[in-house]
């Protein structure tokens, strides 16, 4: 196998179109699957704690929840603050995003199927990974709304 060997100082890379081996991509695979022991371990991908969280009857998951935000907006600022870069050395731009109706709206449907599955897309593959074979349907549903939202995408309020 040939790779071309760029220097990162000079030009600007979309890594898509570096070639490197298939055994390359393992990594994706292994942080994958600590992350869905993560979400086995902290149990959020439990179909009662979810029930728990939007019947107000427990904690647990507002707390994850809210632990993610915090960390995410401390992060955020950080690289503000800091001006971090990638690790390809570009600037990190945070774009403003104009408020729309469309936010609502998707924001109730997917919270309208969060609590009918038990499942918000993260965690679908580490329930399946599980053992939870109903998951499959809650998938298969998963990629046919946003099949349906590809093809619908331009008629809808954005």
């Amino acid at each position: 196998m040939d790779f071309e060997v760029r220097s990162l100082d000079s030009m600007c890379i979309n890594e898509e179109e570096v070639k490197t081996p298939s055994w390359y991509n393992l990594k994706y695979l292994v942080f994958g699957m600590m992350f869905g022991i993560i979400l086995i371990k902290s149990e959020v991908i439990s179909w009662f704690r979810i029930q728990e969280m939007f019947r107000l009857q427990n904690f647990h998951m507002y707390g994850v929840i809210g632990s993610a935000i915090a960390v995410g907006v401390i992060s955020v600022f950080i690289i503000k603050k800091l001006n971090i870069k990638t690790i390809q050395g570009e600037e990190i731009h945070f774009p403003e995003k104009p408020f729309n109706k469309g936010i609502v709206i998707g924001g109730l449907l997917f919270g309208f199927g969060w609590a009918m599955t038990g499942a918000c897309p993260g965690p679908l593959y580490a329930q399946l990974g599980y053992g939870s074979t109903v998951t499959l349907v809650t998938i298969f549903m998963a990629i046919l709304g946003t099949w349906v939202y590809g093809i619908i995408r331009n008629k809808l309020p954005h």
